[in-house]
């Protein structure tokens, strides 16, 4: 193993990403720090977290590990997940002490970092990849206008504005329908709109990886309405690229850097449900608009976000900065 990297993880890390990627890397050997022990096949060492809340969407910038300062040496890069948070701080401070190089993964624009007053040539884009064997398109195109919604079930992600958005959609679509999969605070909301005659929306309930790429094998169209917070805003959507390797086409709202995922002729639209509407019966309308689009979508996938593929570009740009 040339690249050696500790991934010093915040708490309720969702598995598949970071740390999936970077364990994925060729010739790499990583350490995950944290807890819970990450599903990833890596080295483990515990460390417990402070968090004084929960409450917020970004919580995970409200907490730290405890007893980083016992924390065995270990060679090569001290690594972690958004500048904001405050165990990049922790990660910052531990590699100052010790003389190591630090990576901070980011799902922002690079444009961002830029703004930041990061340096150029210190900010390196790597896209994210995904797993194109689990989510591939169905055998046969579905040929039912069937929109799926996958995310949490939250304001900033706007299953409210999708539903209101279905409601329109059924007015001239009446054949239409809307599966949600996905847990959170407007989950009752969901659930009482699939239980109302007529709706033409079925709630899935909350699903791992598979359950998520079967679903998208059983859609048309993918659909989400991501709004900004005070203290959220949306970033690339790791969603977006899973929905596209499957073959559909994505309608989404205008919202943070999301437009780096949704490119046309896939669609974004303002936070409206008209708006909202009106795409979505643009592509359930039109079957072979939407398996047009959905190749598309498959093509750009396979050509930039394949997963094995990115992982390695992953390992390329931490050996070329090592060099430095």
């Amino acid at each position: 193993m040339d690249l050696r990297l500790t991934w010093f993880m915040l708490p309720g890390q969702r598995p598949y990403r970071e740390l999936h990627w970077l364990s994925r890397m060729p010739g790499a050997g990583i350490t995950a720090v944290g807890e819970p022990r990450p599903p990833e096949d890596v080295e483990f060492v515990a460390r417990p977290y402070r968090q004084p809340t929960t409450r917020f969407v970004e919580a995970g910038a409200l907490a730290w590990l405890r007893g980083l300062d016992s924390l065995p040496e270990t060679p090569g890069w001290l690594a972690s997940l958004e500048l904001c948070s405050l165990v990049t701080g922790q990660v910052s401070a531990l590699a100052r002490r010790r003389g190591q190089r630090q990576a901070v993964l980011v799902w922002a624009a690079r444009q961002h970092c830029l703004a930041l007053g990061l340096e150029a040539e210190r900010c390196a884009v790597v896209l994210p990849g995904v797993d194109t064997e689990l989510f591939h398109p169905a055998a046969e195109p579905v040929a039912e206008p069937v929109a799926l919604f996958v995310s949490p079930l939250a304001a900033n992600k706007g299953i409210d504005r999708v539903l209101e958005a279905h409601r329109l959609v059924r007015r001239q679509l009446p054949e239409a329908r809307l599966e949600v999969l996905g847990r959170g605070p407007l989950e009752g909301q969901v659930r009482r709109e699939a239980e109302r005659p007529g709706s033409g929306v079925t709630f899935l309930g909350a699903g791992d990886r598979g359950r998520v790429a079967s679903a998208l094998r059983r859609a048309a169209v993918f659909v989400t309405a991501p709004r900004p917070t005070p203290v959220w805003n949306e970033q690339f959507g790791l969603a977006y690229i899973e929905a596209m390797a499957s073959g559909l086409p994505v309608v989404t709202t205008v919202c943070g850097s999301n437009h780096e995922a949704v490119r046309e002729p896939n669609l974004r639209v303002p936070d409206d449900a008209e708006a909202l509407a009106a795409a979505l019966l643009g592509f359930l309308g039109d079957p072979r608009r939407r398996a047009r689009v959905g190749a598309a979508n498959r093509r750009t996938v396979l050509e930039r976000h394949q997963l094995d593929r990115q992982c390695e570009r992953l390992g390329e740009v931490l050996r070329r900065f090592s060099e430095r």
